[in-house]
């Protein structure tokens, strides 16, 4: 374990000389290192703070019992290399063989983002608090469910446990019996847990109280690496995917404007890590299908249902562009791949409706779903590799304010006997004038007005800055710094 106090202490020296994050002084896009002090982090908050009250939401499952930037807008066509995916079977993708992840909670009203620029060096400070936890021992296990009117050991053990990462603070960190400020401290621990914040310990909760020390420490070191590697210039207005968290934050003025249930990758097609400006919105966007779709997906399918390309208004296009009958195709071999397969525009279009354009490398984005569904889930890593977002067209509308649905304005002539140029459209790009647009069918591109940050990030273990920990499971099983 000392080892891995110096790995954290090299990591955070290493990130000071190199400046992995930036913060923004007046330009949204023009960096500023930030200062090399790490931010000041109490080993544990003085009392319980106040938990985010959770509202009711259909996304809110019941815990179960325990036993490259590019100036131009990108085209609502797709590039062939992005990773949608097929519309989802009748039947959810089963869950990895690993370790059931724990259930996502309704999204909080917590307005913390969840990245900021002091989140590296919280996160670092954080993991060497619970490196000092698994050198004294780690914490007790919590024998069993519980819940409010309890009393005897089990809820002894339980005390203590929240005393350890500072949910209990002073006197209440002792006792056998239950009390209010012991329900408090469950939500707490909850809400820092991503989990549904009943108060009562069962199910997820129990599971995720009883995760070892030495794993938070892990947890929280190897998302500082990751942190440490990145390079991310934080504008006035940002958006950060946390993967791990399966949520979508819309960050402006430093705090959370809207927060977004998301679908990402699954752990055999891992959504990346990246940094990129989000510079249009496509409405009713074509798909062109990826490669690896069409060689594991569509030709198996094509063997079996001759008619399924047309069912899904798939064309497939050659080298010129030109539609060819499927017919045509022998799909008992390969030769699928050598085609462009596209599928029109509409509700049942893989993107949905909408798609975020953010122009990067690895030629994935944010989009809409014709399986809308599936955000209900509690496991939600069941894409190729793009973020599906639940608020797709509030996300849009927040993105294009500054836009207007009638365009650029026009120019006027320099001929002075021209006449005026007819006046610019007035209004603004809301979720209705969106829905409406996309309801007349064409296919369009709507330029920001200032290109958007945004980042993808995973992070299993964090802290704010005022030293709440948070914590998410480690689906991709990448988490290796300290283990």
């Amino acid at each position: 374990m000392k080892r891995a106090h110096k790995l954290i202490g090299l990591l955070a020296a290493a990130a000071c000389c190199a400046g992995p994050f930036h913060a923004v002084a007046q330009s949204p896009l023009s960096p500023a290192p930030l200062s090399s002090q790490p931010v000041p982090m109490a080993p544990a908050p003085a009392a319980p703070a106040a938990v985010p009250t959770v509202p009711a939401s259909p996304v809110s499952p019941v815990e179960p019992p325990a036993a490259a930037q590019a100036p131009s807008v990108a085209p609502a066509v797709e590039p062939p290399a992005a990773a949608a995916a097929l519309p989802a079977p009748a039947k959810p993708k089963p869950k990895p063989r690993a370790a059931a992840p724990q259930r996502e909670m309704a999204l909080s009203d917590d307005p913390t983002p969840v990245l900021q620029p002091e989140t590296f060096f919280a996160t670092a400070k954080a993991s060497e608090r619970y490196a000092n936890i698994v050198d004294a021992g780690g914490w007790p296990v919590v024998p069993a469910a519980l819940s409010p009117g309890a009393k005897g050991a089990a809820v002894a053990a339980l005390r203590r446990r929240l005393a350890v990462e500072g949910d209990l603070v002073g006197a209440e960190g002792t006792g056998m019996s239950w009390s209010a400020p012991l329900t408090s401290a469950v939500k707490r621990f909850q809400f820092r847990n991503g989990l549904r914040q009943t108060g009562i310990v069962a199910g997820a909760t129990l599971r995720a109280l009883n995760i070892p020390a030495n794993v938070r420490f892990k947890q929280l070191a190897s998302s500082a690496n990751r942190l440490a590697g990145m390079n991310f210039s934080f504008a006035n207005k940002y958006v950060v995917v946390n993967l791990p968290s399966t949520a979508v934050d819309a960050i402006e003025d430093g705090h959370v404007a809207r927060r977004y249930v998301a679908i990402v990758g699954g752990p055999d097609h891992q959504s990346p890590q990246i940094s990129a400006r989000i510079v249009a919105v496509n409405l009713n966007p074509t798909w062109t299908v990826p490669e690896s779709i069409i060689k594991n997906e569509i030709i198996p399918k094509m063997r079996k249902q001759p008619d399924y390309l047309s069912r899904m208004r798939i064309k497939i296009l050659n080298n010129r562009g030109q539609e060819i009958n499927p017919r045509s195709v022998d799909w008992n071999s390969e030769k699928a791949v050598n085609y462009t397969l596209r599928q029109d525009s509409g509700a049942g279009n893989s993107l949905g409706l909408i798609r975020i354009a953010m122009p990067n490398p690895d030629a994935v984005y944010m989009h809409d779903t014709p399986s809308r569904n599936l955000f209900a889930n509690d496991y939600r890593f069941l894409s190729h590799g793009c973020v599906r977002v639940e608020g797709v067209y509030d996300l849009a509308a927040w993105l294009l304010q500054g836009v207007s649905p009638g365009g650029a304005a026009p120019q006027a002539s320099l001929d002075p006997a021209a006449p005026p140029p007819p006046p610019m459209s007035t209004g603004a790009w809301t979720r209705d004038a969106i829905q409406k647009r996309i309801g007349e069918g064409a296919r369009e591109d709507i330029k920001l007005a200032k290109p958007v940050p945004v980042i993808w990030v995973y992070m299993t273990g964090w802290a704010s800055a005022d030293g709440t920990v948070h914590f998410r499971d480690d689906v991709y099983n990448v988490d290796t710094v300290g283990g």
